[in-house]
């Protein structure tokens, strides 16, 4: 059987001329992992159209597609094409689950929530002749999953190949947060066996390691063994967590032990009004500054995640949220406009309420703003969402943050790090357009690695030129 499985691109992603790094980071580890429970006599080819141009002029006989808000019509168009060609189309992903009336006309069989258990099922029925149309999730567990196919991944063409999920979903229910529909009606959060972690990264080659579980440090029992597994592993490895794991506890220790070398943060918003609104209790009444400086001390590099456009911003919003990343030392921020994403509790109340403006999902994308706003007309929102961006990674502010750290090795990798990421773009896309990204992830394991914390100062050593700094937070 030919098996063809597809990621679209984002709206935002895809152009013939410019490809943001953002875009170029991590392979399609869904649809890699789906693709383990296929035969090996089947014809497998895995299309991510981030990274390559789609051949559309092929004639499988079953078409995988993954769905995302924002390359959903293309995801229809595409699964449309192959449908009227006599290929059997299925459909999954957040998207699908969110809004599974949309999806099922473009479709012959649509998948809601995750396939660990759904798919193999599908795989017999479809041999039997007896598809169905639905197939929902509810058993939930990663026990004894295959293997994933990551000899389907192009490796050249990615920044982070080695990137790895251990855990599904998150512990936490935050208003906004796309996941909670995607895990209705099972496990909302539920991890790996640990030897079975293990043994995948093991299966690694190199030295760095993306995580991108959604809560790294969510189950502090299987963390813990994680990390106390992936010593003397040599790895560097970068990840996501709360605020709240990273001051309980010892765990945010064994972590950097083990390799932690950066760590994505939702800090979101400093207001409690704008905390309780979001059910993100677990930073109600939480230190921020603590928490960075607890990383700090670990030479453990931050991406502030940030969030503008809830009821109680203000004006000045943008600029004390910037001001304190900076002052802070935030490595790098990654700023978003409020979005109500169909499936979200946020989504169902804005409805309730009156609030959504548009349902053209190709501007769902924490860039537009789609809702009506409150305090904020939705262009002073736009514009300051804009400006916090321009403003944090502006040389000035790049120099200014970096002169926060104590030690001279430190200040340089912050300093190249941060401009990295967002004044060498035209670099990266030269890199992306001639198949070379690949080529510099040794110079990104070089950068990552060997950092520590020998008393209260931070020491970071690195041989690597300041013009090949690399910063992998999207």
């Amino acid at each position: 059987m030919k098996v063809k499985l597809i990621l679209p691109s984002l709206a935002e992603a895809e152009s013939p001329f410019w490809r943001p790094i953002k875009y170029s980071l991590f392979p399609p580890l869904g649809l890699a992992t789906l693709a383990a429970y296929l035969s090996p006599d089947d014809e497998i080819d895995l299309q991510d159209q981030h990274v390559e141009e789609l051949n559309l002029n092929d004639s499988p006989d079953l078409v995988i597609i993954q769905v995302y808000i924002t390359n959903a019509y293309r995801a229809y168009k595409i699964a449309d094409h192959y449908r009227k060609q006599g290929a059997y189309v299925l459909l999954g992903g957040l998207h699908v689950t969110s809004l599974p009336h949309e999806a099922a006309p473009h479709a012959d069989t649509i998948f809601l929530g995750p396939g660990e258990e759904t798919f193999p099922q599908f795989l017999k029925d479809f041999k039997n002749n007896n598809p169905k149309k639905v197939y929902s999730s509810s058993i939930r567990t990663l026990d004894k999953i295959p293997p994933i196919r990551r000899d389907l991944i192009k490796r050249n063409k990615y920044l982070v190949p080695n990137s790895i999920v251990v855990t599904r979903g998150c512990p936490h229910h935050c208003n906004f947060c796309y996941k909670d529909a995607f895990f209705e009606g099972g496990k909302g959060f539920y991890t790996q066996v640990v030897d079975d972690a293990l043994a995948e990264i093991d299966r690694l080659p190199g030295r760095h390691l993306y995580f991108l579980d959604d809560h790294l440090l969510g189950n502090s029992k299987f963390a813990g063994a994680l990390f106390d597994g992936m010593k003397g592993m040599n790895r560097v490895f970068q990840g996501a967590a709360t605020v709240d794991s990273i001051l309980r506890g010892n765990l945010i220790e064994k972590a950097a032990e083990a390799g932690l070398r950066s760590l994505f943060v939702g800090f979101e918003t400093f207001s409690p009004a704008n905390l309780k609104q979001s059910n993100k209790k677990q930073n109600l009444e939480k230190d921020y500054q603590k928490a960075v400086n607890r990383l700090h001390s670990l030479g453990i590099m931050i991406n502030g995640s940030f969030v503008f456009g809830l009821d109680e911003d203000d004006r000045d919003v943008f600029k004390r949220t910037v001001e304190w990343g900076v002052k802070n030392a935030i490595t790098t921020s990654t700023y978003h406009i409020l979005t109500p994403y169909p499936g979200t509790k946020l989504f169902k109340d804005m409805e309730q309420q009156g609030r959504i403006l548009t349902r053209n999902w190709d501007l769902y994308d924490t860039r537009n703003v789609v809702y009506q706003t409150t305090n904020l007309t939705a262009e002073e929102l736009k514009n300051g969402h804009d400006w916090a961006y321009k403003e944090f990674y502006s040389w000035s502010n790049i120099f200014k943050s970096s002169l926060s750290h104590p030690s001279h090795k430190h200040k340089l990798k912050h300093f190249f790090y941060t401009g990295g990421w967002k004044k060498f773009e035209p670099i990266w896309n030269f890199l992306i357009k001639t198949n070379s990204l690949n080529n510099m992830l040794p110079v990104l394991e070089s950068i990552l690695s060997k950092v520590k914390s020998e008393g209260k100062t931070e020491v970071a050593e690195t041989s690597a030129e300041p013009q090949a700094a690399i910063l992998l937070n999207p």
